[in-house]
């Protein structure tokens, strides 16, 4: 399917449909694609009409240009400075939409990513970084704490003291050393960053897209939930997978001996 004819290339969100793959490009180049409100909108609804759309299996965020995002337009103007307004109103439920969307998201990291363009990555389920990438919180360079959820993910990720020194700039945060603590799951030459982005994208889309969903459920509720709350939960999620359709394809390619064909027929 070719790009969405709605978006055009002035556009500051891309979006694009290819075999069950949706691809939104954050389109700010000459900013180093920096959230402004019209882009965090924009990239909102993008995230809320992938939910509602069956053809989309799969969410891929990237940027356009030589960087995935610089975080906040700090040359917004005054409603930027709004700061608790600003976050519970639109990063918060941004962040919120990534982490419960029932479907699988990759961040294709390009370049670098700064500010809350580290939280809108580390929101998605899987990251593939280019090799030249680079996570900077910068919050400490500013006189701000982070926010969009990514003291939550640095601690859980690295623990509490390698976080620290990431947060205040005293560690740097490269794709390989993020690759090494599990931030990121595969770290490509920059050349081959769309191409691998492409691959695993349709991996995923041919998947189990429904039980993925659930599954990103389970482990988002598992970061918190006791083991008697995660055992119930699971319990519960997997009666509503045995009844999908795509379990009965599982079983039915099991006993064929074939690959099973997961998705829309």
């Amino acid at each position: 399917m070719p790009p969405d004819p709605d978006s055009s290339p002035d556009s500051i969100l891309l979006h694009e449909l290819i075999d069950g793959v949706a691809t939104i490009t954050l389109n700010r180049p000459d900013s180093l694609n920096a959230l402004n409100a019209e882009l965090r909108r924009e990239l909102l609804a993008a995230v809320k009409a992938a939910r509602a759309d069956d053809s989309t299996r799969v969410l891929v965020l990237t940027g356009a240009g030589r960087g995935f995002c610089a975080g906040a337009d700090l040359r917004g103007g005054s409603g930027e400075r709004q700061f608790r307004r600003v976050l519970i109103d639109e990063y918060n439920p941004l962040i919120t939409a990534l982490r419960t969307l029932p479907k699988p998201v990759v961040a294709s990291v390009n370049g670098v990513a700064a500010g809350a363009g580290v939280s809108l990555a580390f929101a998605a389920d899987l990251v593939i970084a280019s090799d030249d990438a680079r996570f900077v919180p910068a919050f400490n360079r500013i006189g701000l704490v982070p926010d969009s959820g990514l003291t939550r993910t640095l601690v859980r990720a690295l623990g509490r003291h390698r976080a620290f020194e990431i947060l205040l700039g005293e560690r740097q945060l490269t794709a390989a050393a993020a690759h090494e603590a599990g931030l990121v799951a595969a770290v490509v030459p920059a050349s081959r960053l769309a191409e691998a982005t492409r691959e695993l994208g349709r991996r995923l889309a041919a998947g189990p897209v429904a039980a993925i969903g659930l599954t990103k459920r389970l482990l988002t509720r598992a970061e918190d939930d006791s083991l008697g709350d995660n055992l119930a939960l699971e319990a519960a999620l997997q009666e509503i997978a045995g009844r999908d359709a795509e379990h009965s394809e599982g079983v039915a390619a099991f006993s064929e001996k074939r690959e099973p064909r997961f998705g829309p027929s």
